[in-house]
C-alpha cells in the first residue's frame, strides 16, 4: 500500500467525498492518517466541510486558513509539507479540480516523486458534462498531469447522480470505466457507491460512501 494517495478529477467528480471516505477507511484499519485540502480553486465543496467528522475520528485535517469563509486567498498552509515529508503517516491529499487546481500540487512534487510511494488517482464521474466518455475523461487527466507534474497511477469510478443514484446507474458506467483503463493502461482501484448500495456490488472492489449530503 502506498503512503501518499492523491485524488484528483474534474469539478463535480466527487474527489473530495472520496478523499474523506478513504481517509476514514484507512483510519478504521488502524493506520495513522492525515488529510490535506489542496483545493484553492473551488470554495464550495471542500474537505473542510467534514472537519467535525474527521476530528471525531482522530484524523488531522490540514486546510487553508480561510476555507469555508468569504475570504478568497489562494494560499496553502505550511503544514501541508509535513504530510509529504513525514513518512510515519498515511497522507491523503484532495487536489483541486481540473488543471488549474492541480497547479498547487507542483510545489510538493519533488518530495512525492523522491519517496516514490504514492498513488495518483483519477476520480471519474461519467455523468458529468465534460467527462461523459473515456476520451473526454482522458483529456482531463492529461491536463491535470501536465499542470501538477505527477502522472496518474490508478482510476476510481465515482459515477453518480447524487442522491438519486441507483445500482443500475453505477453498473451502467462499468464499461466506460474499463475503456478508460484500457486507454491509459491504469488499473481501476475501486468503484465508489453509496453505503446503502454496497451490497449490490459484492463481487467488485468498492468504497461505500457515507458523508454529508452537500458534498456527495
Amino acid at each position: 500500500m502506498k503512503r501518499i494517495t492523491l485524488f484528483a478529477g474534474h469539478y463535480g467528480s466527487g474527489k473530495t467525498n472520496i478523499a474523506v471516505n478513504y481517509a476514514l477507511a484507512l483510519h478504521a484499519q488502524g493506520k495513522p492518517v492525515q488529510i490535506a485540502d489542496l483545493d484553492i480553486v473551488n470554495p464550495y465543496f471542500r474537505t473542510k466541510d467534514s472537519a467535525e467528522e474527521l476530528a471525531a475520528a482522530g484524523i488531522r485535517l490540514v486546510s487553508p486558513a480561510y476555507a469555508n469563509s468569504n475570504v478568497d486567498l489562494p494560499a496553502l498552509p505550511q503544514e501541508t509539507y509535513g504530510l509529504v515529508q513525514n513518512r510515519n503517516i498515511y497522507a491523503i491529499m484532495d487536489i483541486g479540480g481540473d488543471e488549474r487546481g492541480a497547479l498547487a500540487l507542483g510545489r510538493y512534487r519533488p518530495y512525492i516523486l523522491e519517496e516514490n510511494s504514492y498513488e495518483m488517482v483519477f476520480v471519474a464521474n461519467f455523468y458529468r458534462p465534460l467527462t461523459r466518455t473515456a476520451e473526454e475523461a482522458l483529456t482531463v487527466m492529461r491536463e491535470i498531469e501536465a499542470a501538477g507534474g505527477i502522472p496518474f497511477t490508478a482510476i476510481v469510478n465515482n459515477s453518480n447522480l447524487g442522491e438519486e443514484t441507483t445500482a443500475a446507474d453505477i453498473a451502467a458506467t462499468a464499461a466506460e470505466t474499463q475503456r478508460l483503463s484500457a486507454l491509459t493502461k491504469l488499473p481501476v482501484l475501486f468503484t465508489a457507491v453509496k453505503e446503502d448500495l454496497a451490497n449490490a456490488f459484492e463481487d467488485s472492489a468498492v468504497l461505500p460512501l457515507k458523508l454529508q449530503k452537500k458534498i456527495f
